[in-house]
């Protein structure tokens, strides 16, 4: 089945398709879901946590199998479903954050629509079959529903399953009712006046357990761009607007890439037994002479999450303004927001989250973004060199690795200071220098010390680092 480059469902917006990660393509062997479109947004009213103001929103998905097996639907407590987690992101003054992420919404039951192309209908109405080629919407207002929103937690992304009768933890006391469940975002993440020149994208992922088994998770989430309004609303918060078309088996931080092409490099890495992690790195001069290195790791489906990285740092590479950003958890899953620790020790800066022996450590779990930068006072080298990204859970089963290597834009080694009598530069002082001496002597030709003279203590100097 062909994904069509633009598609209309109740003309209400279009969709461009790409190829797939990790799944060959179209016409993927097996079942396939896809978001194949964001149609619509909700929005609800803000609140304050925590001292912090927040709006909730709510993203629609129209899932498409373009697989060549049909999918199931069941809803709960069958785990024979999709859950559809929700994030937004924004590009601002060149970096990409992510500033808020929703719980899961439970799929309960499937139309069957046209959106990517031809459909083979598993049964007329909401049968609970998503068929061959066939499409499902699901409004903001569906996806929004806190009835059928459940934690990211309990579900392994990387196989998909989860337990369909689990528990929702219980959302903290303070918390405003609208917000709960919902992609809560800051305030100040969206105001205009603090964010000049800011865009910003919804991305969605649907996870089931027969496309991953299919080996076609890999290209579950799309995103779509969102304009900003100018205007706070103590009904609404800002108005979002989503605008262009939906990009189709790309996750938010292909947007980052889109944005700056030739400047940003987006490269995936899957983790054997477990799932992929996508690595964004960007390098950018600051105008103090020191350049700025900017990494953004997501996290698209591992369920052993990250827990640490590792940018190698060459002697005497003077490191500064060293930071971390993760989108911060609210609705009450209990994990920290605490940040990294960062050190600089043995030729490397690391970035450490707690270990796995605290549950609640704010690891880098899946369908989220995270970012790491310093500033350094060299460029980069002129090839890729190699980060590390530390896993957080323990090997299990297939999946043995400790860590993944990646490769990434890193400071070069510092130009050695010059050598005194090397006059042609070539990090050494031998013979051809000492003619290069010789022939100036008493003129400034072979001067050493810079006194303006060539003789017998220039003659010294060199003689004394020679080699």
């Amino acid at each position: 089945l062909l994904l069509g480059s633009t598609a209309i469902l109740l003309g209400q917006f279009q969709a461009t398709a790409v190829p797939g990660g990790g799944d060959g393509g179209t016409a993927s062997i097996g079942p396939d879901v896809i978001v194949g479109a964001i149609p619509d947004l909700s929005q609800y009213a803000p609140g304050i946590y925590q001292g912090v103001e927040y709006a909730a929103y709510a993203f629609g998905t129209t899932s498409c199998n373009i697989g060549t097996a049909q999918l199931q639907w069941q809803p709960n407590p069958s785990n024979l479903h999709p859950t559809i987690p929700q994030n937004l992101f924004r590009i601002k003054n060149g970096v990409i954050e992510q500033i808020g992420l929703s719980w899961c919404k439970h799929g309960f039951c499937a139309l069957q629509g046209t959106l990517c192309g031809a459909c083979i209908p598993a049964g007329a109405g909401c049968p609970t079959v998503l068929g061959i080629g066939c499409s499902d919407p699901y409004t903001s207002s569906l996806n929004g529903g806190q009835s059928d929103l459940k934690g990211r937690g309990p579900i392994n992304a990387s196989t998909g399953v989860f337990s369909g009768t689990y528990t929702d933890p219980t959302a903290p006391a303070a918390l405003p009712t609208s917000l709960r469940e919902r992609c809560m975002v800051a305030r100040s993440d969206l105001n205009p006046a603090q964010n000049v020149g800011a865009t910003y994208y919804a991305e969605c992922q649907y996870v089931h357990q027969a496309d991953a088994a299919a080996l076609n998770d890999d290209n579950n989430a799309s995103y779509r761009k969102v304009t900003v309004g100018a205007t706070w609303s103590t009904a609404t918060g800002y108005p979002l607007t989503l605008t262009g078309a939906t990009f189709q088996q790309q996750p938010a931080i292909a947007a980052w890439a889109a944005e700056f092409p030739g400047s940003v490099g987006v490269k995936s890495y899957d983790v054997a037994g477990d799932g992929r992690f996508l690595l964004g790195y960007r390098v950018t001069a600051n105008a103090n002479g020191t350049w700025h290195y900017e990494y953004a790791i997501h996290n698209l489906n591992s369920d052993r999450c990250g827990g640490s990285f590792s940018v190698p740092i060459p002697a005497d590479v003077v490191l500064t303004n060293i930071g971390f950003k993760s989108p911060n958890y609210n609705n009450g899953e209990g994990y920290t927001n605490a940040p990294w620790t960062v050190t600089q020790a043995d030729g490397a800066v690391t970035w450490t989250c707690e270990p796995n022996t605290n549950a609640s450590a704010n690891a880098l779990r899946w369908a989220t973004l995270y970012n790491f930068r310093f500033d350094a006072n060299v460029p980069p080298q002129a090839n890729l060199g190699t980060v590390t990204l530390g896993l957080w859970k323990a090997p299990t089963g297939t999946s043995t690795a400790t860590s993944a290597a990646m490769g990434a834009q890193i400071p070069s080694i510092p130009a050695p200071p010059p050598i005194a009598g090397d006059f042609n530069n070539d990090g050494f002082v031998n013979a051809t220098d000492l003619a290069t001496l010789l022939n100036g002597w008493g003129t400034a030709g072979g001067d050493v010390n810079g006194d303006g003279t060539t003789d017998a203590t220039d003659l010294s100097t060199l003689l004394n680092n020679w080699s």
